[in-house]
Formats: structure tokens, sequence, C-alpha cells
């Protein structure tokens, strides 16, 4: 179990992450992809991953293990604001903190390698707690490489999810303050004031002290929330996206490329009165003002709004009785008249 102890000025600090965080879902993805479950939402992304990752990833393999510790230091929270900020923060790293990080994995102490698979550390791993820094790049590349075929040809459909997620814990937040915003995160996450519960591999708490808290909703975390193991970091709580899961269940769709969400269903947005309805959602509209703002009726505004999810346009999430839509990045771009940022 992971408790997370909040004061009244840690319930003041809380805060969402304004986007992904393309490290955490980067070592998140790893995860997913020597995971077998979850085939209808994450099987035709691991066929095309595999079939595009034609680079070693070896040394990722060894640094994340399947369950356990992985170091902290490969989701660093410079990441928040873009990958390329993120890898130079993972680049500076300071030798003493790599070492005693790799350590951990390493070690037989309740969350590293030996405590996990009852086995001492690969040679590969004693290797980089040796070498330290100068393994760095080899790091990096693998990195890089992983990310190009895992992550990035599906950003837009991860950033679509995400922008839906603060959507409506953006709603809650208005609708009752902190109290409201964590009472509504997903089931696995129980607000129990001044306390967040979590079930964990392990049993943990970790006490904010008036450092408030970063919720990181990620496409590629599954089942339990993620944090930093040390905790003199500053606090960050990575949690499966809603709109991820509501997608899986209702839909049954898996992830898909940026070209492939162009293609599938596009062409069913045409006329004046999806136009309208698309720019009516603005930051966030559940069905009935939908229908309000953009002058349609209900069922009208429901047909619409489903053919723009199919689209790749809309992104749907249930909140309570409701459902809230919100424009994706694709959406917003052809609002624009534009190209999706990558």
């Amino acid at each position: 179990m992971l408790r997370i102890h909040f004061t009244g000025v840690d319930l003041a600090r809380v805060r969402m992450a304004g986007r992904p965080d393309a490290l955490w879902e980067t070592i998140l993805s790893f995860h997913r992809l020597r995971d077998r479950r979850d085939a209808r939402l994450f099987g035709e992304w691991r066929t095309e991953t595999r079939s595009r990752l034609n680079g070693e990833t070896r040394l990722l393999g060894t640094l994340i293990p399947s369950r356990g510790y992985f170091p902290d230091f490969l989701t660093p929270v410079e990441g928040q604001y873009g990958w390329d900020v993120g890898l130079d923060a993972l680049r500076g790293i300071r030798p003493e903190r790599l070492r005693r990080e790799l350590g951990l994995v390493g070690s037989g102490a309740g969350t590293g390698f030996e405590a996990a698979f009852g086995a001492p550390p690969p040679t590969r791993l004693r290797d980089f707690i040796d070498g330290g820094t100068k393994h760095l790049p080899r790091l990096l590349n693998e990195l890089r490489g992983y990310h190009r075929a895992a992550v990035e040809p599906y950003w837009t459909h991860i950033q679509a999810q995400i922008e839906a997620e603060r959507a409506a814990r953006g709603r809650a937040l208005l609708d009752g303050g902190a109290d409201e915003l964590l009472a509504s995160l997903p089931p696995m996450l129980r607000w129990r004031a001044p306390v967040l519960e979590c079930d964990y591999p392990v049993d943990r708490d970790v006490r904010l002290r008036g450092r408030g808290l970063l919720l990181q909703p990620s496409f590629f975390c599954r089942r339990t929330a993620v944090t930093l193991h040390d905790p003199e970091l500053p606090p960050v709580l990575v949690y499966p996206a809603a709109a991820q899961l509501a997608s899986a269940s209702a839909a049954g769709e898996s992830v898909r490329p940026l070209e492939e969400q162009r293609q599938r269903t596009l062409g069913k947005l045409v006329g004046h009165t999806r136009s309208v309805v698309l720019r009516a959602i603005g930051d966030g509209a559940t069905t009935s003002e939908l229908a309000r703002r953009a002058g349609v009726s209900l069922a009208s505004a429901s047909q619409h709004a489903c053919v723009m999810r199919e689209a790749g346009l809309v992104t749907t999430l249930r909140r309570g009785n409701a459902v809230l839509h919100t424009v994706t990045p694709l959406g917003a771009a052809l609002l624009k008249g534009g190209a999706v940022a990558s």
C-alpha cells in the first residue's frame, strides 16, 4: 500500500502536469512491451513497435526490470517540460547519484534486482555501476531509438488522452477544490483525507511536508500509480489516465499512429454543423453543454461527437452521469487549418 500524507499547505500546492511526460511514457511503455496483458489496447502497438525496433535495448532491459525498482534518474522532473529537456537533465546526472540508484537496482534491499528475481545482477548492470557516467551515451542512444519506435509515432494519441484527463480533473478542481480533485482520481487511488492511498507492490509512506504534489497522468501507466523512490526528490504521482482506461473498455480501440488516425474516418467530418459542434467543444463540454452551445438537439450533439471521436478529433471521458468531450491535438489543428505539433 502506498500512502501519501498531505498537510493543508500540500493541498494548496497540488497541481496537474501540463502535458504528457515523454520520459515517463517511454519508460512505462517498455513495461507494456514485455507485458502480454491488455492485448485489445496494446496488441497492435506491441506488434508495430517490435517491427520498428532494430536497435539495441539490452541495457534498457537491465535497468528497467519487468517488476520492482527502476532508477529515478530515468524520469527526471525536467521531463515534464519536454523530451529534449528531460534528456539534457539525464545527461547531466551526478556520478554519485548514478551509482547509488544503480546500486538499488542491483541490491537485495527489498526493491532491488536480487530481491525481485532471486539472482545476482547481470554483468551489464555491474559494468554500468563500475563505469559510471561513461556508459551514459549508450543509454541515451538506446532511449532515443526506443522512443522513436515505441512512443513518437503515437504521440498525438497520447496527448489527446492526457488533455481529456486534464479537462476532467480541472472540472473537479473548479467544482470542489483540491479535495474534489483528489477524490475524482481513478478508482485505484482512494482519497481519505488527509491521505491518498493506492495499492502498491511495497508498503510505503510518502510525506509531502509542504512541497505539494505533481499529478502526472500517463497513457502507458496501468493498474497502479507510480512514484519516485527517493523521498527527497520533488514529489510526483504518475497514474493511469482515466480516458485511456475508458477508451480501452468502451471502444476497444488500440493506440494508433498519427497518419492512421487521419485516414481512419476523417472523411465523415464534413459540413457546417459538425464544424460548429467541434468549435463549440472549446476547452471541454458535456453533451448537454455542447447541444446548447451549438444550437442542436441533445441526440444530434451526441451523434456528432461520436463521429468526431471516431475520426480522432474528439476524446470523450465519462465523469459521473455525464460525459466530457475535449478536442484532440488533431482536431485543434483542423480548426486552425495547420499541422499537428509533434
